[in-house]
């Protein structure tokens, strides 16, 4: 099941969403955008934090098997894409959402991260203007490349020169970029004070963090 790409003269779009879910996940043991979270999967989490400052939804798969399975999942909410290389790795996942994206800019999720925070990501969406990436970057200089805005040509020439180098990390296509904004995460305070937005579930252990903590959200009648 492999989506076709947008036609160059469909009219474009001003903001795309591509989250990230092709990548295995040995340490879960079951494809991680399916997993559920307190009853809805980690994929729908992501999509409903995401909300409408999009106008466009891309995931980006790894197999047609996997898109039939996300697709009984979604439905047509969402446009299903698989990656065009072979390597799984988030660089192929983007690089394979930006060639389908019809935005001018696309907004770069992983489909881990149930705790995003919509208001992160507008900002981010607004900081975008004259700008070829906004990406945040914790005071330590570690910086957070897939929760991140990127100018689609701009992205996807130096996303492909660094794959054809042989370079496969999100890093190696950020170097190559002009015209980067970081925005330093403590920015972010001001509207989530203990920055879940970047929290991803990655093993057993995080998604039993994340099921307690919306369980006490929910107690408090407040959503993330």
């Amino acid at each position: 099941m492999r989506t076709r790409k947008a036609s160059k003269q469909e009219k474009p779009l001003s903001n795309t969403l591509i989250i990230l879910a092709g990548g295995s996940s040995t340490r879960l043991g079951q494809d991680k955008g399916l997993l559920e979270l307190r009853g809805k999967p980690l994929i729908r989490h992501v999509l409903d934090a995401v909300g409408n400052i999009v106008d466009e939804r891309i995931v980006v798969l790894s197999s047609d098997n996997q898109a039939d399975k996300y697709a009984r999942e979604l439905g047509s909410k969402v446009q299903l894409v698989i990656d065009s290389l072979e390597a799984q790795t988030p660089l192929v996942g983007t690089i394979t959402g930006l060639e389908t994206a019809r935005g001018q800019h696309a907004l770069v999720l992983s489909c881990d991260a149930p705790f995003v925070s919509r208001n992160a990501l507008s900002l981010l969406l607004d900081l975008c203007i004259n700008k070829n990436a906004v990406i945040p970057r914790w005071p330590n200089g570690h910086i957070e490349p897939l929760q991140a805005v990127y100018h689609v040509e701009s992205a996807l020439g130096a996303a492909k020169n660094a794959f054809s180098e042989g370079k496969l990390n999100m890093a190696a296509m950020i170097e190559k970029i002009s015209g980067v904004r970081y925005i330093s995460t403590l920015v972010f305070k001001q509207f989530d004070h203990e920055l879940r937005t970047f929290f991803n579930i990655n093993n057993l252990l995080d998604l039993k963090r994340a099921e307690a903590l919306l369980k006490h959200l929910g107690s408090q009648g407040t959503t993330s």
